[in-house]
């Protein structure tokens, strides 16, 4: 094994035995470097790496927040990783709308079957700001993204909320260059407000088949109006 996967193997064995935790820190780089036999800078390229996957958090100088931490952000390391993977456009857009398919119907079963009320209240206070007049593309994108991950949220399953966040994430500016692509903008955010609305509505009312079934429709809509305006499946750029 390499240095650096020396030290970041070391570093998932003290997570997994509960020697290293969420608020603990790591020891000095010098420290580590001794114990582990690498280099200093073998070990600042390991703590590179493992901020990028979302696992630490690394400060200077010698206050509270000095040294490398560790933190609990799965979706920043999962959305690095992806976007990454999508820029090589070797996953097809069409993909990516299925794996959100599989997993926003899966979630809005299991929020209209036991949702938590202070998430779902919180997706309604989005769509309410989506109503604001005069709002731009670019807002409305960014909390209708927010809706998806609130409603996924709800469900209670941390894997899936993290897998959302991180696919808002990466999409983010797709979408956007997307919306600027559709012929009727005004009429299209028309009929996402309406798809929302009611897709929330059937979680509340405890509709697990209906809401499933509702955004499955949302999300496939929204891909398919987009096709006929001419981009097609051609892949993620950024």
């Amino acid at each position: 094994m390499s240095g650096f996967g020396v030290v970041l193997a070391h570093v998932e064995a003290e997570l997994a035995a509960g020697r290293l935790v969420v608020g603990g820190q790591l020891p000095p780089e010098r420290r580590l470097a001794g114990e582990l036999g690498v280099s200093r800078s073998t070990v600042r390229e390991a703590i590179r790496a493992l901020q990028a996957l979302g696992v630490v958090r690394s400060g200077v100088g010698s206050g509270p927040d000095a040294g490398t931490t560790v933190i609990a952000d799965p979706a920043g390391g999962i959305g690095a990783a992806l976007r990454l993977h999508l820029a090589t456009r070797r996953l097809p857009l069409a993909d990516l709308v299925g794996t959100r398919v599989l997993l926003e119907g899966a979630s809005a079963r299991a929020a209209a079957a036991r949702g938590d009320a202070a998430e779902l209240a919180a997706a309604g206070e989005l769509l309410d700001r989506m109503d604001a007049p005069g709002i731009g593309a670019e807002e409305f994108h960014r909390l209708d993204a927010d809706f998806h991950v609130a409603l996924t949220r709800a469900a209670g399953n941390a894997v899936n909320t993290a897998v959302m966040t991180a696919l808002r994430d990466a999409i983010h500016h797709t979408v956007l260059r997307a919306v600027a692509e559709l012929p009727d903008w005004a009429g299209t955010a028309r009929r996402l407000r309406a798809e929302h609305r009611a897709v929330l509505a059937a979680v509340l009312a405890g509709e697990e088949d209906a809401a499933a079934e509702l955004v499955t429709a949302h999300v496939e809509g929204f891909h398919r109006e987009w096709e006929r305006a001419g981009r097609g499946d051609r892949g993620v750029d950024h």
